[in-house]
């Protein structure tokens, strides 16, 4: 194991050791307001980025900003083979660095904000920041790792990055496939039986790669659900309607937590314990943005930050 593998180990372990983690995370749900929730943040690694936030929306932004700052750090301290390990696993950023250049309603925006300055975490933002029109977006995400996104709608290219994101950490994160494999499932569910909306024929193949073909193509959410590979069905377990695809979303966040947890306490200094480093960092920072949306709602946590904690 190389020097710069042992440093990033012990980088990543430190980074995890900063977080306020869960009982954290219930002192600022508790609020009672959000300043009083973004204090409690002021001894965290997120104090950076939302010590002048405004508003939930833009309080919650910051944290994700804090988490991308937490992992560029953890690249810059990994050899070249470690930072290709990561950029997939930060590939959220970038797309929702697309998702804010898009026309309204994909976009949820009334101002596009500043993107996330990505550094060594970008997969072809630089090419996709150029884009002037969406069919100049799909052709720069189609020259590039992320794919064709099979359309040019707003949704399309959304989705379609979505998917690829799921399909580029499956086959380049080994630890973080089981991962992977649930975040296509809760993307096709919520496509498919929650929108109504058909996925396009790049999307389901990418989704019949981690899914197996007779998932992608189910006619019903029930055949769907039972026709899902070994692997990928904990996701869904128990949930017998597409309208809960909240808790399957707090499941997989828990999953990732836990199973992230393991690999920091298994590993020794290697990839295996850096993804459960990122997953850690992810989990957190997903939770604080939940316990701010408790602090903001006076103090009350809602049923989703319940499920995470």
């Amino acid at each position: 194991m190389s020097a710069a593998w042992v440093a990033g180990a012990v980088r990543a372990q430190a980074l995890v050791a900063q977080c306020p983690g869960a009982v954290g995370a219930r002192e600022i749900a508790r609020g009672p307001t959000l300043g009083d929730g973004l204090r409690r943040l002021a001894t965290t690694p997120y104090a950076r980025y939302t010590r002048t936030t405004v508003g939930l929306p833009d309080a919650q932004r910051a944290v994700a900003a804090g988490l991308l700052w937490q992992l560029r750090v953890l690249a810059g301290w990994l050899p070249p083979g470690g930072t290709r390990l990561l950029v997939p696993l930060a590939s959220g950023f970038e797309i929702a660095n697309v998702v804010s250049r898009l026309p309204a309603p994909e976009s949820g925006r009334t101002g596009a904000p500043e993107p996330y300055r990505l550094g060594a975490l970008e997969t072809a933002w630089r090419s996709l920041e150029g884009a002037g029109t969406l069919a100049e977006l799909r052709a720069a995400l189609a020259a590039s790792p992320w794919g064709d996104p099979g359309d040019d709608t707003p949704w399309a290219l959304v989705t379609g990055m979505r998917m690829a994101a799921a399909r580029r950490t499956a086959a380049s994160v080994p630890p973080a496939r089981r991962w992977a494999q649930g975040r296509a499932v809760l993307l096709t569910a919520r496509e498919l039986y929650v929108h109504r909306r058909s996925l396009t024929q790049s999307v389901r193949r990418d989704a019949a790669r981690l899914l197996g073909a007779r998932a992608s193509a189910a006619s019903s959410y029930r055949e769907f659900r039972d026709s899902l590979p070994s692997a990928a069905r904990w996701i869904l377990a128990d949930i017998d309607e597409p309208g809960a695809q909240w808790r399957a979303e707090a499941r997989w966040w828990r999953a990732v937590q836990t199973e992230g947890t393991a690999m920091l306490r298994r590993g020794r200094y290697g990839p295996a314990v850096v993804v459960g480093a990122v997953a850690s960092l992810s989990a957190d920072a997903w939770r604080v943005r939940a316990a701010l949306e408790s602090a903001a709602r006076g103090g009350r946590p809602g049923e989703v930050f319940d499920a995470l904690v």
